[in-house]
This record gives C-alpha cells, structure tokens and sequence, in this order.
C-alpha cells in the first residue's frame, strides 16, 4: 500500500528511505497488530493496544453500563492510534492537499503553510462535529450545570474516553511528523510550543474531566479561513471564543465547583476539587487565554503594518509610472533690447 509516489530509490534504512515510507512503515505495524487479534496467545496484549482498558460495569434505570477510568495502560492505546493518524496524515496529504498544490502552484513556503493548515484543518472539523455529538448525547448542551454538578466524575463513559485518547494520538504524532515533513529548523520552535501547549491542556481537560468543544470549534473555523486566506471572517470568532472560554471556565471551576459540599483531595475518588487547585486550574487558563490573544493582537498588528506599507509601495510606485504633463506656450514672449 503506497502512499507518496516514487520518484528516486532509496538504500533500505537509510533517512530518505525512512521518510518516504513511513507511513508503509507504519501501517505494516498495524496490521501486525491486528494480526495478533487472531492469536489466544497474543490476543490479551494486542486488545491492549487497540481497546480502551479499565472498564467497569455499573447497573443504571437504563441497563448496564460500561464506565471507563485512566491509568497506564491508555498508554499503549495512544500508541496504536498514533500509528493510525500517522497513516490518515498520509492520506489526506497525498490524495486531497497535494492535488490542491499542484492546481495553486504556490511557492515553497506558502506551500508548507498551507500543507500545516489543511492538516489542522481536517482534524480540528472532525474533533469539532465529534466533540458536539458528545456535548449532545451527554446532556452538556441542555444542562451545562452537569460539568460540575456531581463531582468528581471519576468515570467516562466509552466515547469520551476514545475521544480524548485520539486527541492525545493527534498531538503526539505531530512530533514525528516534524522529521517526517522535513520541517525547517527555524519552524521547529514555534511548532513545538502549541504542540505542547495543546498536549498540556487536553491532558489536564482528561484527567479532570474538563471538555474541549470550543476550542476545536474555534480552531476549525480558524483554519478553515487560512486555507482560504479570509482572515478577517475568523478575527471576530478568535476573540469570542477566548471569552466564552474563560466564562466556562469561571462559571464552571470558579462558582459551580466552589459551591460543591465535596472539597477534599482524593487520588483514589479523582476529586481535585481544592481552592488551590481550582485557582491554579483558573491562573493557567486565564494566562493560556490572554497569550493566546496577546498573540494574535501582535499579529494583527504586524498584518496591519505591512498592508500599510504595501500601499504606500503601491501609491509610490504610481506616482513615478505617471507621466508628467507638457508645459503649455503661453505665447507671450518677452524681448530683451541692450
């Protein structure tokens, strides 16, 4: 199954072999994987891989329920689904961004912007219809007072967990895929800290049971718009979504979980329900949030700048392509006699 066409052979092992076959590569470690499926030796450990673990049945008015917690073992679960996102970058790279480029024929470096951000896109469009199919079916759109009411929620239920083990998939991947794409050494940085940042929050959001939504909404529409170049329809979005957060996040951390009779620190219970962890969770995002808009006011400003400068270029160079007007004979002539 080939993903990249081939131009030039490469020695087997070698870096330029690596790169153009990764995700062959990879994709024969999943089969491998589910190869192991049909084994009662390897079966135990292959469902490791590919099933979430640590599951408990509990009995509702509805019927029996499975209800899932974290441990170790989520571990591995990443690990295969980074495998299989690596494969979808694939994919999506080949057989939807690169038949775009060849159409575009953009330059190199607005190539690789738009390969970042057709990327991002797809994930943040998928993560976004996910994450809203979640907050329907558990009952977070009709009653929100249910993100902190009843705390701790120590337990998920299957689709929660999956979603947050393929978010963490995500992000991971990103890392390898740096070597992959053969990013730019001066790209590597800036890069590594969202990639960073987004790992620190949807850890925190898994372990404490926080939620997701707005930001892969706002993150979708945000890339939708820059593969398209219309920034000024997202600018607005941007800013209302940094809002919205932080309100959640104070209704949610700041009044409804104070409010809660259950205050103690319990590793066992998953209550991290304390003043200095509830202001701790409120500093962090609350910094998160206003560098995020700190950020993205420089941006603007710079944009601002250079469209500035742009059409003074412009009006500059009109002003010479502009030919002057003869001067017109007055027919009046003046004589000098000595």
């Amino acid at each position: 199954m080939a993903f990249r066409r081939r131009n030039k052979s490469y020695p087997f092992f070698s870096q330029e072999f690596l790169i153009q076959n990764h995700a062959d590569i990879v994709f024969s470690l999943v089969i491998f994987i589910l190869i192991g499926l049909m084994f009662e030796a390897t079966a135990k450990t292959a469902i490791l891989f590919i099933q979430p673990q640590y599951n408990i049945s509990t009995l509702t008015p509805d019927g029996e329920v499975s209800l899932y917690h974290y441990g170790w073992k989520d571990c591995a679960t990443v690990l295969f689904y980074l495998f299989i996102t690596i494969i979808l970058h694939a994919v999506v790279q080949e057989y939807i961004l690169d038949k775009v480029n060849r159409r575009l024929h953009l330059s190199k470096s607005k190539n690789t912007k738009f390969n970042e951000s057709g990327q991002l896109c797809v994930f943040y469009l998928v993560s976004s219809f996910w994450s809203l199919y979640i907050l329907a079916t558990e009952g977070y759109l009709l009653h929100p007072s249910s993100l902190w009411e009843n705390y701790p929620h120590s337990h998920l239920r299957f689709q929660v967990k999956f979603f947050y083990l393929t978010q963490l998939a995500y992000w991971f991947h990103a890392l390898p895929e740096l070597y992959f794409q053969k990013v730019r050494k001066e790209e590597i940085p800036r890069q590594l800290k969202y990639i960073g940042l987004y790992l620190s929050h949807i850890l925190a959001a898994y372990l404490l049971n926080a939620f997701l939504f707005f930001q892969n909404c706002v993150c979708a529409f945000i890339y939708v718009n820059c593969c398209s170049y219309r920034f000024d329809m997202w600018s607005v979005g941007f800013v209302l979504t940094r809002m919205v957060i932080l309100t959640v996040m104070f209704l949610a951390v700041g009044f409804g979980l104070a409010r809660s009779e259950n205050q103690m620190l319990d590793w066992e219970m998953g209550n991290f329900n304390t003043l200095s962890i509830r202001l701790l969770v409120l500093l962090l995002v609350c910094s998160t949030q206003s560098w995020l808009l700190w950020k993205f006011f420089r941006f603007q400003l710079r944009r601002t700048r250079e469209y500035r400068l742009e059409q003074a270029r412009k009006r500059a160079a009109a002003k010479q392509q502009t030919p002057r007007a003869p001067k017109r004979d007055s027919g009046i002539h003046t004589h000098t006699h000595t």
